[in-house]
Formats: structure tokens, C-alpha cells, sequence
């Protein structure tokens, strides 16, 4: 199986990172790709450019195994709709089981997104859940296109290529990009919420109002 986690990573830090690396080790995934987002539907506008973002990335995930960076979005132009990149990447590999990684507000929220219904039919969507979060149940707290297609065992991801729901525990992190961002521009430090590669990045790039000041 390969794991999808996109997000617009403005900067991608290890509240991105860390999830990832224990979604990667519970599903037993192959890889799991962090997909940039170009242009978000469902976002404000990125502060930093896309090339930025995706070189931020790919300095990330660049010494751990398993992960990787797909550029696709990046190349794409009109809005990064998640449903076109699944798409694309099905068109590569018919028969591959994928996992759409996703948090838990997303996935409340993804009736408001562009083609939604679309999305279990070409992937397996995996909700990253904080421990002590109640997991939902088929007959509760569900919609009812979600119920049926419940499992609890990355197992059966494995045997099937799309169609199923799963909700994954991972340890949470105090970190926000946004939170990031504000204290670089007002030069306090953010050393350890990110890898000293991308803070190196922004430094020498001058991104989110990064001044000479110690960050």
C-alpha cells in the first residue's frame, strides 16, 4: 500500500512528520508520499511560493525511509482538488491499494469537497485520530455513506485496493504552521518544531518575514 498526505506544508513541520512516520509503521505502508498542495481550494492562499514549500519538503523527508515528495500538484494548474491527484496517481497503478491520510476535521468536513463521493472509489481514506478520541462506530456518530465500510485492521486495506474507512491513532503535536510562521516573523525561536534542514531553508531564504534575528 502507498499512503497520500497532502496539505499545503507552509512550512512542513513535525506535526506533519511525525504522524506520518507512525502512519507509515502501523498500515505497513510501502511509502507514504506528502503531496504539496499548488493552489488549496479550501485554504487561504500559501504564504510561501510552491517551489519553496515542495524544496522544504523534500529537505524533510529527505532521511527517513519510506517517505517521499510527489510533485504533482505543483504541476498542475487550476486548483489542487485531492480527488484529480487520486486520480492521476490511480491512472498509474490500477491495482495498488492506496490510503488517503487525512485528520479528523477534514474528514468531517469532506462533504464541502470537490467531487467527495469519488474519493472511496479510488482509494482507502485513513482518519489520524489523537489517543483518547472516541472512534466512531457504524451505527454512530457516522454519515451514512461512511457506514458499512468501517475496519479496524490494516489488513484489510492490504487486500483491497479502495473503498474502505479506517481511523489510526498517532501521538498528537502542539504544532501549527500558522503558529510557526507568526514566530519566525517575530524572531523567537522554533528550534525542534522543525527539521534544522527546512529552518536552514527559510533562513537562507528569507521566508515568513525572517529577519537576522534567531529563529
Amino acid at each position: 500500500m502507498i499512503g497520500i498526505f497532502g496539505g499545503t506544508f507552509d512550512p512542513i513541520h513535525y506535526g506533519h512528520l511525525r504522524p506520518g512516520q507512525q502512519a507509515l509503521r502501523a498500515l505497513e505502508l510501502q511509502e507514504l508520499r506528502f503531496i504539496p498542495a499548488a493552489h488549496p481550494p479550501h485554504r487561504q492562499t500559501p504564504v510561501a511560493a510552491c517551489e519553496h514549500r515542495l524544496r522544504m519538503a523534500e529537505l524533510a523527508v529527505a532521511e527517513h525511509p519510506g517517505l517521499r515528495v510527489d510533485d504533482r500538484e505543483t504541476r498542475r494548474d487550476g486548483p489542487s482538488y485531492t480527488v484529480a491527484t487520486l486520480e492521476s496517481l490511480r491512472a498509474e497503478n490500477e491495482t495498488q491499494p492506496m490510503c488517503l491520510l487525512m485528520g479528523t476535521d477534514a474528514f468531517r468536513g469532506i462533504e464541502s469537497w470537490y467531487r467527495w463521493k469519488r474519493l472511496l472509489q479510488l482509494s482507502h481514506i485513513v482518519v489520524l485520530q489523537r489517543p483518547g478520541w472516541r472512534t466512531p462506530r457504524d451505527n454512530e456518530d457516522l454519515p451514512l455513506w461512511a457506514r458499512g465500510v468501517i475496519c479496524d485492521d490494516n489488513r484489510q486495506l492490504a487486500k483491497r485496493r479502495n473503498g474502505l474507512i479506517m481511523f489510526q491513532f498517532v501521538t498528537p503535536q502542539d504544532i501549527s504552521a500558522s503558529n510557526v510562521r507568526m514566530m519566525i516573523a517575530r524572531g523567537e525561536s522554533v528550534q525542534g518544531m522543525l527539521p534544522d534542514v527546512v529552518l536552514s531553508y527559510i533562513r537562507a531564504n528569507r521566508l515568513y518575514g525572517y529577519s537576522r534575528q534567531e529563529v
